[in-house]
């Protein structure tokens, strides 16, 4: 992204290749395992994340036991053991898959778009299916990530932060075309609200599927967000 602000004004944008936006490089948390073979770390790791998904929601992350994440996931004690050091390791990874999910779906925004209000709608688009996808999964973010140690927290919220890093992308990329029309001072408000918009689905969601399909809702935000950011050129 250095050199997006450099783009002539009266230029047509060139199309956006993935690699452009790529602001999910984070360094992992450096979970513990007996195992030497990569391949079968990610396939284990996966059986256990999923069991660990369903209990966590269900239960809870407190009142789930590794015992029953280890039953669930088809799984001795002891084998379960060999591909994480403990509980907390098993929180990590389903908060680190929810984010992988998530930023997936919105980074396949940008494959066609060509300026940055066509990849912002794409991306908002994408953003808010996830979110209804994975409305369970968010919501066990934001109850269960407090018993995760302060450095993993970190690194979790570091996550959360990359997914509102790439609408800010988008955004200035918007700017620097003028297909969208923001001030400097706006772009991370803008782009904190995007992120809460997809988050309001799952936590409102109790009042929202009655009243609105998720294409409605979708619809009326992404109207609403471009309301205000198409003003300047109209």
């Amino acid at each position: 992204m250095k050199n997006m602000n450099k783009r002539s004004v009266g230029k047509k944008p060139k199309a956006i290749k993935k690699d452009s936006l790529d602001v999910f490089g984070i360094k992992e948390k450096d979970i513990p395992s007996l195992v030497k073979n990569p391949s079968l770390i990610e396939a284990r790791r996966m059986q256990i994340i999923k069991a660990a998904v369903g209990l966590f929601v269900r239960k809870g992350y407190f009142e789930t036991t590794t015992r029953e994440i280890a039953r669930e996931s088809g799984l001795s004690i002891g084998s379960l053991y060999e591909y994480i050091g403990s509980k907390e390791d098993i929180l990590y990874l389903v908060c680190d898959y929810i984010h992988s999910g998530v930023q997936e779906g919105i980074k396949a925004s940008i494959t066609e778009a060509k300026t940055g209000k066509e990849i912002l709608i794409n991306a908002i688009r994408n953003y808010f299916k996830v979110c209804d996808d994975m409305q369970d999964y968010i919501l066990l973010i934001y109850q269960e990530a407090k018993f995760l140690s302060k450095n993993a927290l970190k690194n979790v919220l570091a996550r959360e932060e990359r997914i509102t890093k790439y609408f800010e992308d988008v955004l200035r990329i918007g700017q620097s075309d003028k297909s969208l029309g923001i001030d400097d001072s706006s772009i991370t408000l803008m782009a904190h609200n995007i992120v809460v918009l997809g988050h309001m689905w799952t936590f409102r969601r109790w009042f929202f599927c009655r009243h609105f399909s998720l294409e409605q809702y979708t619809q009326i935000q992404t109207s609403l967000i471009l309301s205000e950011l198409t003003k300047k050129n109209i």
